[in-house]
């Protein structure tokens, strides 16, 4: 059976949140030796979209024309003034009307935001770029954004991470539809990963969230990040702000999301990420000036946060 899939393009669209997928299906096509995926691209405008790079991409229909029925995918791609810009009423409409009515929907990098602003992730787990995550959460707080994640699926949305995670969740969608093996046979012919390792937190620059909550919460934050090698126990940290370890831990957590003790962990990862980034140490140096016991500690707590080890993260960024 054809699955029709349809990627929604609107400008300024970052031209490989188009591509990637498509390139993917059109593949799935040649591995599966027969024409699975139809693929089209809708815009709001008719005529040359202009992306993000400046190239002219072409549509294959505007919404007004598409055809609702029959539809099997919807995708919404992403643009970098995605978060700064709200959709027009007519996409939004559209969207409303006809995801929904597709077996699976969802979005690439910051489209999550176009879905959001429809009403149609209330309540569902999503992913979208690192650097729009908090954006995203606070806009639209009845969505449930996991950060690190390459890609979610919740029930029928989809949701992939910046960019180059759309050709992750193309694979993973044809996995789903044709088997491991096709899939497989498309990552091998298109040089990718069929399960890429770690979470997209092993990009960001930061690799942890900024400080949130009330003033003192906050205060207490950035004294954690500033001096991660210090003793950050609840009772330290409750005494610097004034309040009991108990309440402390109560109100950090209602107003953070986290236990003081995962912040304090993720703040720690961050600065072994730049040590690592920036400078010739060994883990054992790196543990010791962020305070973990000793270099197995730090691997241990750099696999939850970033999903890869020191070592690996080290030659992924050039450090040898």
């Amino acid at each position: 059976m054809e699955r029709r899939v349809v990627i929604v393009a609107g400008p300024g669209v970052q031209m490989l949140d188009v591509s990637g997928p498509l390139d993917v299906f059109a593949e799935a096509n040649v591995q599966a030796e027969r024409g699975v995926y139809r693929t089209e691209i809708v815009s709001t405008e008719s005529g040359a979209i202009r992306t993000s790079s400046g190239a002219r991409l072409l549509a294959d229909r505007t919404i007004f024309e598409a055809d609702p029925g029959s539809l099997d995918t919807l995708l919404v791609a992403g643009s970098p003034d995605a978060p700064h810009r709200r959709p027009s009423a007519a996409l939004l409409d559209w969207l409303r009307r006809t995801a929904p009515a597709a077996r699976r929907f969802g979005s690439v990098c910051t489209g999550a935001f176009a879905l959001a602003e429809a009403g149609l992730l209330d309540g569902r787990r999503i992913t979208t770029h690192w650097a729009a995550a908090d954006a995203l959460a606070r806009r639209y707080p009845g969505i449930r954004v996991e950060p690190d994640a390459i890609q979610v699926r919740d029930g029928p949305v989809c949701t992939a991470a910046g960019v180059t995670a759309g050709l992750d969740l193309a694979v993973t969608l044809v996995a789903e539809d044709l088997g491991r093996a096709v899939a497989q046979r498309v990552a091998a012919q298109l040089v990718m990963f069929f399960k890429r390792p770690g979470g997209q937190m092993q990009f960001s620059r930061s690799g942890t969230a900024a400080a949130s909550g009330r003033a003192v919460l906050q205060e207490v934050q950035r004294w954690i990040a500033s001096a991660p090698a210090e003793d950050h126990s609840v009772a330290r940290l409750a005494e610097r702000a004034g309040l009991s370890p108990r309440h402390f831990a109560r109100l950090f957590r209602s107003e953070v999301g986290v236990t003081p003790a995962d912040w304090v962990e993720a703040a720690r990862v961050a600065a072994a990420r730049r040590y690592l980034d920036a400078e010739g140490l060994a883990a054992a140096q790196v543990a010791a000036r962020t305070g973990f016991a000793n270099a197995d500690t730090l691997r241990r707590a750099f696999m939850r946060h970033v999903g890869i080890t020191p070592a690996e993260f080290r030659r992924r960024n050039g450090g040898g």
